[in-house]
């Protein structure tokens, strides 16, 4: 709207000095001297003029230096009786060039014409001013119905290929079939086969369905259109229905091509559900996006990509066959994966010649590929930041740490008696992690503040698992209460620090009983997880049990948490001299790496992490892909560390 208006008012401006300049064209008096007429008589006697114009009652007189001067004279009064009558001498009068001049043409019609001319003008132009906007207003108003789809064309410099997407193999394979049919259509019409008009890109955020979908129209060499789900929908009626209608225009105009409908749950919802029984605008675009999808010929060369990381909440008629009948599923990247992705980000970056990428990778169980391409950024910045030319594996390292915990907060000062308290409640947790068989062995500890923890120990698994056991989730609650238990021994009290220990303590508890059947209440399942589609988690959990049988699963979380706490004392009590020799090398370099950490072990004869059965952890497969899981996983990111909360200053 200012770009609008600055540029109507240059407009004007500019027009406003073209008028002024016409005028001034016509105006003669500019740059001319003015003189009397006793003045112009003593220039005739003293022969210093050479000529003089008559212009109407205007006398333009020429003088010998080059200097012209005006003098006005009375209307109708001749020149030579003027001269004579202020003195003027004859012969000085005959010596002069007198000529007459008549007005133009030209002149007579932009004198007569102008003074009517100029306004009219410049009404004109307010009126051409506001019939812009009011255009612009309708054109607006017109473009609601239109998709507003972004296109990328094959040319494009920013293409995307499979070559620049790594940790989906499977992935690629499924949708290498839409390549090929993009590519070479009649080899599958010729034998009757038909490609799935659309296709369903399942997955955590940040595991790369976007990219996917850009590679596979990078790959087949197509055009490209992305647009949101939340974007269909307005506040006007009807606009998210004739938005899609416009998209598959377009997409028939350019086919073949990709249509990628990004965040589909956001207008894919299943129909008639939440407190309002529906949405009309919303169901309007859903119904719309149907009709289309089974509308358009499966032979143009259209296919729909569609990407949510919800697809509990939509719709069945989505995906029903003959619309997203092919889902494919990209799961967070395994060790090998990660590997390949942390190379294809680094590609563009000057990593120094000891950075070790494997060792990273295995250092980001859980991470994603934003996450990872994230931690390269962030590394790349801090050797920006310490005037570096390379990358090195110091602000890797450092980059894991803050993409997992957040920045260094060197400006949060614990006093003496915080810092004890922190160094035991996390040499609690590493000890307790260092001697259970089945705990994530022990990485680094640390004392320095990040996000909102106090300290941190970060425990990694050795390798990725999709499986968990029971025995590991018993040692993970001891693990989580060792914080809190190392605080009561050592210093007779508790803080405030383990409150988030202890709410994830009891949850893990409560999964254990209530969706995994690993307690002895036996092999069934409490509540039933269906999720309202409008209402969201909150009513998620309808009870399908009694009070007494409520009670009951109380009970047993309880038993479970203490008897973890008793299990975390009693290795605390006999490796107390280790801890408080942990504690007292915290407090002097404020993190101990997972090497300067095991040295209190070997030293002392304690039972160290390597004396852990290897039954007690799974072999990875040879091909390195993972187990298929029968229990459900959680859907938080299975990065492992366990901090203290922000001490009270």
């Amino acid at each position: 709207m200012f770009r609008k208006l600055t540029r109507h008012f240059i407009i004007f401006f500019l027009a406003f000095i073209a008028i002024a300049s016409l005028f001034n064209a016509f105006s003669q008096s500019a740059a001319v001297e003015q003189a009397s007429i006793p003045a112009l008589i003593q220039y005739v006697n003293k022969d210093e003029v050479t000529s003089i114009d008559i212009h109407r009652d205007k006398l333009t007189v020429a003088l010998k230096d080059g200097k012209k001067v005006e003098v006005l004279k009375e209307s109708g009064e001749s020149l030579s009786d003027l001269l004579k009558n202020y003195g003027a001498t004859t012969d000085k009068i005959a010596a002069v060039q007198i000529a007459v001049k008549g007005d133009s043409t030209f002149q007579v019609w932009a004198g007569a014409i102008l003074p009517f001319l100029v306004p009219f003008i410049i009404v004109a132009f307010f009126l051409w001013v506001m019939m812009r906007q009011v255009q612009g207003a309708n054109m607006r108003a017109m473009s609601f119905g239109q998709s507003g789809a972004r296109q990328t064309n094959p040319d494009a410099k920013n293409r995307v290929t499979f070559n620049d997407v790594a940790g989906v193999a499977e992935a690629k394979e499924e949708l290498m079939e839409v390549v090929e049919f993009l590519k070479n259509p009649k080899k599958f019409t010729s034998i009757g086969a038909k490609i799935p008009k659309g296709v369903l890109l399942l997955g955590h955020p940040g595991v790369g369905k976007t990219l996917l979908a850009r590679a596979v129209a990078g790959e087949a060499n197509v055009p490209f259109l992305h647009i949101s789900g939340s974007e269909f929908v307005e506040m006007f009626v009807g606009v998210g229905a004739s938005r899609v209608r416009d998209l598959f225009t377009r997409a028939k105009k350019n086919n073949p091509c990709i249509v990628f409908i990004d965040e589909l749950d956001a207008v894919g919802r299943q129909r008639g559900t939440g407190l309002g029984g529906s949405h009309d605008e919303r169901e309007q675009t859903l119904n719309q996006i149907l009709v289309e999808m089974d509308g358009f010929d499966p032979t143009v060369g259209i296919i729909v990509l569609a990407a949510t990381n919800r697809a509990d909440v939509l719709d069945p008629a989505l995906l029903r066959p003959g619309r997203f009948d092919r889902r494919v599923i990209i799961d967070p990247p395994d060790l090998k994966a990660r590997e390949a992705i942390l190379a294809i980000h680094a590609r563009n970056k000057p990593l120094a010649s000891d950075t070790d990428i494997h060792r990273i990778a295995v250092r980001t169980p859980g991470f994603t590929g934003a996450d990872l391409a994230n931690l390269l950024n962030e590394a790349a910045i801090l050797a920006a930041r310490r005037n570096k030319k390379e990358v090195e594996m110091i602000e890797l390292l450092e980059s894991i740490e803050k993409v997992m915990l957040g920045p260094e907060r060197k400006s949060h000062l614990l006093s003496m008696e915080e810092r004890k308290v922190t160094a035991y409640h996390e040499a609690g947790h590493a000890i307790v992690a260092h001697i259970l068989p089945h705990a994530d062995p022990v990485h680094k500890i640390s004392i320095i503040s990040r996000g909102r923890a106090a300290g941190y120990t970060i425990k990694l698994p050795t390798e990725d698992r999709q499986m968990k056991t029971k025995s590991a989730f018993l040692d993970e609650l001891a693990v989580l209460l060792g914080g809190q238990t190392a605080e009561r021994m050592a210093m007779g009290d508790i803080t405030t620090g383990p409150s988030n220990d202890l709410r994830e303590a009891t949850r893990v508890a409560r999964r254990l009983i209530t969706e995994y059947g690993m307690s002895e209440l036996g092999p069934r399942t409490f509540g039933e997880k269906e999720e309202m589609v409008f209402l969201g988690r909150d009513f998620a959990e309808q009870r399908d049990y009694s009070e007494k049988m409520a009670e009951r699963i109380d009970a047993e979380i309880t038993k479970l948490v203490f008897k973890a706490q008793k299990q975390a004392e009693t290795i605390l009590k006999k490796n107390r001299k280790i801890m408080d020799k942990i504690v007292v090398a915290l407090l002097e370099k404020e993190t101990l790496e997972k090497e300067e950490f095991e040295a209190f072990f070997s030293t002392t004869g304690a039972p160290k992490n390597s004396n852990r059965p290897d039954s007690a952890r799974p072999t990875p497969p040879s091909s390195g892909t993972p187990v298929e899981s029968e229990i459900p996983t959680p859907k938080t990111p299975t990065r492992k560390f366990s901090s203290a909360a922000p001490m009270p200053a």
